[in-house]
């Protein structure tokens, strides 16, 4: 039998969420998405020919997350690094526009925004759908200073903080040690990670949210449909982080939370399978989670409330957020005739 969450008490911590300091520290990434219309197909190559339409550039990475705390009602102030590229001028732009603090953020000179380009094509009456990503690197990793910098703001902001989420897409930027830091000086408030390939380097942290392919490669093992491989596998991640909880997300298959000495819950997604695009999905589930611990609440109330928010945004196209009154509509309407979600 799964838990039930009281509908009543999730709208209530969408209301306690209202005005949480987040610090948001991690990879700043510009999602670049460029929109075009198939014309015909290149008499050159037996590729597409898309006239073009459009560029449009939104946070992706931690930038997505912070992006995402803010439009859930979080005080969201993102941690990074961005070049002074034109990338990373839209990028610090379109985080000002959702009303993130971006007045920390570094700036080296030498440094080139990480990039993720989009390029979707569609007919003038149907969709556009995701033909090519090309990805352009930053190019180097971050230096000894620009981490020593980055790991003095870091620590400084989170002071006056009610939550830090850590958001490493493997830049370099992130490191276990500035997370050990400053779980210290939060004491009690929660330390969210998420990490892209180097989860097992963090320790001690309050949760963690590897989807189940990361949770894959890092224990070098294979999941699927197999409930046993996943029990398997989410007790080892406990047991090796120290974390307090592991909530991994399985797309169609929803999520598994896990806590030392608790039974696992088996969370299935929420709304339509029929999912219009993953992009950024893990970021909106982070944000949130975050967002629910800090207003205090528990693990499996924040894995329901993300559940809820995590299922809202891949209905969406693109990098996209999910809104405080979003969320709380969806909440309501799931209510009717249930006494739990």
């Amino acid at each position: 039998m799964i838990p039930t969450v009281d509908p009543a008490r999730l709208l209530g911590l969408i209301d306690e969420i209202a005005g949480r300091r987040v610090v948001i520290a991690g990879d700043l990434l510009a999602d670049q998405f460029i929109y075009g219309e198939i014309a015909r197909v290149s008499r050159e190559a037996p590729v597409l020919i898309l006239n073009y339409d459009s560029t449009e550039v939104v946070p992706g990475g931690a930038g997505n997350a912070a992006a995402n705390v803010a439009a859930l009602g979080g005080s969201a102030r993102a941690m990074g690094q961005t070049g002074r590229d034109e990338a990373g001028r839209r990028l610090l732009g379109a985080l000002r526009q959702r009303k993130v603090d971006v007045t920390q953020v570094i700036r080296p000179a030498h440094f080139r925004t990480p990039t993720k380009t989009r390029i979707l094509a569609g007919g003038i009456h149907s969709a556009k759908q995701q033909v090519v990503r090309i990805d352009h690197a930053s190019g180097a990793a971050a230096d000894e200073r620009t981490r020593a910098a980055f790991e003095s703001r870091v620590l400084r902001a989170v002071r006056g903080a009610d939550a830090l989420l850590v958001s490493d897409y493997g830049c370099g930027l992130v490191t276990p040690d500035l997370a050990a830091k400053a779980r210290q000086q939060l004491k009690h408030a929660p330390v969210i990670v998420d990490s892209r390939y180097n989860l097992l380097t963090f320790h001690g942290m309050t949760a963690c949210t590897p989807n189940e392919s990361e949770v894959e490669q890092a224990l070098g093992v294979k999941i699927g449909d197999d409930r046993k491989a996943l029990e398997r596998a989410g007790r080892l991640l406990l047991k090796r982080t120290r974390a307090k909880a592991v909530l991994v997300t399985r797309g169609s298959r929803g999520m598994a939370l896990f806590e030392p000495a608790r039974p696992t819950v088996h969370i299935p997604i929420v709304g339509s399978d029929q999912i219009a695009d993953v992009t950024g999905a893990g970021d909106t589930v982070i944000a949130t989670l975050t967002l629910a611990l800090s207003a205090g609440a528990t693990f499996l109330e924040a894995a329901h409330l993300a559940n809820h928010a995590g299922g809202l945004v891949v209905m969406k196209r693109g990098t996209a957020t999910v809104s405080a009154s979003e969320l709380r509509y969806e909440i309501s309407g799931g209510a009717i005739g249930r006494k739990g979600v």
